[in-house]
């Protein structure tokens, strides 16, 4: 049976269907300024309604999350955790839980009900998971102070990591370059990173977003392009 993989993202659903590893079939949908308020429900039901599958992956990089200590476990503050960073309506969003043992931490997250409920019902198993867990996953970072930036349609979520340590996970939507551009160099600033000693990685949508690209290039000394998202290659759905 064919495998479904999902990454919902602000305002956006990217899916791939994968027979083994081989992808079949992949679309990214961004709905509009235009577009309907539940535009993404719809095209996600239109997605479930195609054809059954043998597995459903469901990957979450919306921005309503919090990072807190592995084991921490008064899971019914999730909600209020979650609050201080980002409105949050228990009637519509369930929260989830994700853990990155690797580093020893954990997200809180909520998923929508309109996306999670419709998932749920259907008769294949389905995995849940929060970008940043994946993000933590696919990245090696070395003894020194680093900046790892994962590129969406607008938006983008970064690490900053340092002796092998995660210092910051943060999660943002974007609407303006140079909006983000400002945030990564007070961030920078607040956690002590120096723009000459820091590493810079950046991953993702990177050619969409060239010019954000080439202004932080002229403030930071050292920055690297890992991975570029192309058709069947992403970055948070590749294994």
């Amino acid at each position: 049976m064919d495998r479904l993989q999902l990454l919902f993202t602000k305002d956006g659903l990217h899916y791939q269907l994968l027979r083994n590893r081989k992808v079949l079939e992949e679309q990214t949908f961004c709905a509009g300024e235009e577009a309907p308020p539940n535009a993404v429900e719809q095209k996600l039901n239109e997605i479930l309604q195609q054809k059954s599958f043998g597995e459903i992956a469901v990957i979450s990089a919306l921005n309503h999350f919090t990072m807190m200590p592995e084991g921490y476990s008064q899971h019914e503050n999730g909600y209020q955790l979650i609050g201080y960073n980002a409105p949050v309506d228990p009637r519509k969003e369930e929260l989830m839980l994700s853990v990155n043992r690797k580093y020893q931490i954990q997200f809180y997250y909520t998923f929508p009900k309109a996306f999670y409920q419709p998932l749920k019902a259907q008769n294949q198993p389905v995995t849940f998971n929060f970008s940043g867990e994946k993000f933590l996953n696919s990245i090696a970072p070395k003894a020194q102070k680093e900046i790892h930036i994962n590129l969406y349609p607008q938006q983008c979520e970064f690490l900053a990591t340092e002796d092998k340590k995660v210092i910051l996970y943060n999660n943002l939507d974007v609407s303006s370059e140079v909006d983000f551009l400002y945030f990564i160099m007070f961030t920078l600033s607040k956690i002590g990173f120096g723009t000459q000693e820091t590493r810079f990685f950046v991953y993702g949508e990177t050619t969409e977003n060239d010019t954000f690209i080439s202004e932080l290039r002229k403030f930071v000394r050292h920055l690297k392009i890992v991975f570029d998202n192309i058709p069947e290659r992403h970055f948070i759905l590749t294994p």
